[in-house]
């Protein structure tokens, strides 16, 4: 979809994810590291537990798609190659401290005088301007300032992040949408454009109705753990079950009452109904109206039911008799799930020559114009410094003698 496009990605873990989607739409995507290699290289888990920047499985994934072109950008003569590929390339994405790239001599004022139909895409923390442009960020900082924090975990324990690091990802995917917005702005009047992602920002958007949900109802969300408020009461949504935990919800009204009662007819049949849940006229109690006292009576029997089944028993009983209610996937279930693999989204690269294959996540949409394909391993240090250099028009020798000087 986008091999027309070639994007110049000097981003490092923080940012790494844009280029990476941009890459996996079809556009070449250039990572512009340093001759010692890009830091995300150094972010563990390592191939066989050896630390070593040819083996990060961080980067055997999130460079995908991309080829490696070394660049000293501190050096002068570094400075004049980044400016003849800048003359030849549609994107630009970077995700230094603010005003690094000012200082380098590659503000976007200086980069569109070189090519001003240029996308240039900056990611940080918190956005090029501001009071907190400058501080620094870990993602459990950058959690904690975007609010997500405050709605997750347990109402009586401290706030906890999400495991996996969200906070560099949430900037790198908002990277990749605005790059793709100012290219549409590009199509129409040849105009490039400069792109500020706040990561703190993209994670703030993407709290659902947290921020606005005082101006609704007066009150404002806290972690719950399992429980979530739905009306006027809180609903428990997570249940454990036999082989790990499932999502169902009853908040009444007229969906949640049918598939209240279709829940209680599969509870007869199993012989582990209640009566609550048999006589209660779930579909006469308005959205989020139940009462405590019910919620207290209907809980011990749902908990017995679905301590005794499977989470995928559950969820293919669900779908077949229409009840609100998911399985909790974990990572083996997300890796064997039925839908990906119908359609091929797991693909299998290496990080070397010499290594096994490994499968990792592919790119996330299929289409007429992007058909499934094999996905480019992550390339190793400079890996396609002569191809590159060789396309602006550099020489064997010009690009051996760069590398003596350890511009490349």
């Amino acid at each position: 979809m986008l091999s027309n496009y070639r994007v110049l990605d000097l981003s490092d873990e923080r940012g790494i994810l844009s280029g990476k989607i941009l890459g996996d739409l079809g556009a070449d995507v250039l990572a512009i590291e340093p001759p010692w290699g890009n830091s995300a290289r150094r972010q563990g888990p390592f191939y066989q537990e050896i630390p070593d920047p040819e083996k990060s499985l961080f980067w055997a994934f999130f460079a995908t798609n991309k080829r490696s072109v070394t660049i000293n950008l501190e050096t002068s003569k570094g400075k004049k190659l980044l400016c003849k590929l800048i003359q030849k390339s549609h994107f630009l994405i970077e995700s230094f401290r603010p005003g690094y790239m000012n200082d380098l001599g590659f503000s976007y004022d200086e980069v569109r005088k070189i090519n001003p139909s240029i996308i240039m895409v900056s990611i940080s923390a918190f956005g090029q301007k501001g009071p907190y442009s400058k501080y620094e960020a870990t993602d459990l900082t950058g959690m904690a300032l975007s609010g997500m924090m405050y709605l997750t975990g347990d109402v009586d324990r401290p706030p906890v992040r999400v495991s996996s690091p969200q906070f560099w990802s949430a900037g790198g995917a908002s990277g990749a949408a605005g790059a793709m917005i100012a290219n549409h702005y590009r199509l129409k009047t040849g105009n490039g454009q400069f792109v500020d992602v706040s990561c703190q920002q993209s994670i703030a958007r993407a709290l659902s109705h947290a921020p606005q949900i005082w101006d609704l109802e007066k009150y404002n969300m806290k972690r719950q753990g399992p429980y979530r408020p739905v009306g006027q009461v809180n609903l428990r949504i997570n249940w454990e079950c036999a082989d790990g935990y499932v999502n169902f919800i009853q908040p009444g009204g007229h969906t949640g009452g049918l598939s209240m009662q279709n829940l209680s007819n599969w509870m007869d049949e199993k012989q582990m109904g209640a009566e609550v849940l048999r006589t209660t006229r779930w579909g006469e109690i308005g959205f989020g109206r139940l009462s405590k006292e019910l919620l207290d009576k209907m809980t011990p029997p749902l908990e017995k039911f679905f301590k005794t089944m499977p989470k995928s028993e559950l969820a293919q009983g669900a779908i077949e008799r229409r009840i609100l209610l998911f399985p909790v996937n974990d990572t083996k279930d997300v890796f064997n799930h039925p839908q990906l693999l119908a359609r091929d989204f797991f693909k299998e690269v290496t990080i070397d020559k010499q290594t096994s294959k490994l499968k990792i996540p592919g790119p996330f949409i299929t289409g007429t114009g992007s058909p499934p394909r094999s996905l480019k391993r992550a390339p190793t240090i400079g890996e396609h410094n002569l191809e590159v250099y060789g396309e602006i028009g550099l020489t064997a020798s010009e690009i051996n003698r760069l590398a003596e000087e350890s511009v490349i």
